[in-house]
């Protein structure tokens, strides 16, 4: 892949070990548990992290802008997570976690011009998002949009990743919507073309009979092997949903400009690899980073 549609992936691969590093990171756990939530595993604050944006989301929201978990997977944390800590504690908290997550991995440099001016730089982007989509139905990307702005730049910095990664999220879905690929469709399919082994995707919580019938859907829409694997129509129809998937999170990138994209890339560059080196990250993932 070449061109406009190979930068802006590039610069999801950069920017989402950023955004991620909260969902796994020590601090964040302590500041979930500090609420109240059961931090056993991650799932309850994953949710509460993410939704919060949404306000007090109902299930059926966080269902459809979440796109790939199951409904019962939901259902055990929302709206129950509310009654837990409601959206503002939470999205303070999630603040705080990032803070001291982004201190603990890059110490005093935080606090220096290379992040300032890379929060600035993400920013702009960021604030391009929302408005350059205008056929992607509103959901996480407009709701961490309408959030307004820590004044600390690393914490600027964060919010600027995770806006454009959800605005790139909304574009996503949207793009598997059109190619006919419902949620479980969708990870049945993404496991076929080698994005990640099918037992990464068993935290999204489908049965195994829920998985083996969109693999039946999928082979008899001829793009399924009976293997598993994806047939020849199958990876076109990935490839498509992946450029489409580019070209909606492209806006954001043109807003910056050429100057101003490279000039990030030379800017995270560092942190990129040391958040992807601290350990924290899963090695696989659902998303497919490295892979697509």
């Amino acid at each position: 892949m070449t061109g406009e549609p190979a930068r802006v992936r590039q610069m999801w691969h950069l920017m989402e070990p950023l955004h991620a590093v909260l969902y796994y990171a020590p601090a964040a756990f302590e500041e979930a548990a500090a609420l109240g939530y059961d931090t056993e595993e991650r799932w309850a604050s994953y949710f509460a992290w993410r939704a919060a944006p949404l306000g007090a989301a109902g299930a059926g929201e966080v269902v459809r802008t979440f796109h790939s978990f199951a409904p019962k997977v939901v259902d055990r944390h929302v709206p129950a997570g509310w009654a837990v800590a409601d959206p503002d504690a939470v999205l303070a908290a999630r603040l705080r976690a990032v803070d001291r997550t982004y201190r603990a991995l890059f110490g005093d440099r935080v606090e220096g011009a290379g992040f300032a001016e890379a929060a600035a730089l993400a920013r702009r982007a960021a604030e391009a998002a929302e408005a350059a989509a205008p056929g992607v139905p509103r959901g996480l990307g407009a709701a961490n949009s309408a959030l307004p702005w820590p004044d600390a730049p690393h914490l600027a910095l964060w919010q600027a990743a995770t806006v454009l990664r959800e605005h790139r999220g909304d574009g996503h879905i949207a793009a598997l919507t059109g190619a006919g690929l419902d949620p479980v469709e969708s990870l049945v399919s993404f496991a076929a073309v080698g994005a990640a082994p099918a037992e990464v995707f068993a935290s999204r919580g489908w049965s195994a009979e829920e998985w083996g019938a969109a693999r039946l859907r999928l082979q008899e829409r001829g793009l399924l092997a009976a293997d598993g694997t994806a047939t020849d129509a199958g990876r076109e129809l990935r490839a498509k949903v992946e450029l489409r998937t580019d070209e909606e999170a492209a806006a954001p990138w043109r807003a910056l400009g050429e100057a101003g994209r490279e000039r990030l890339v030379e800017l995270l560059g560092e942190p990129w690899l040391e958040a992807i080196s601290s350990g924290l990250l899963p090695s696989e993932n659902t998303l497919g980073i490295g892979k697509v």
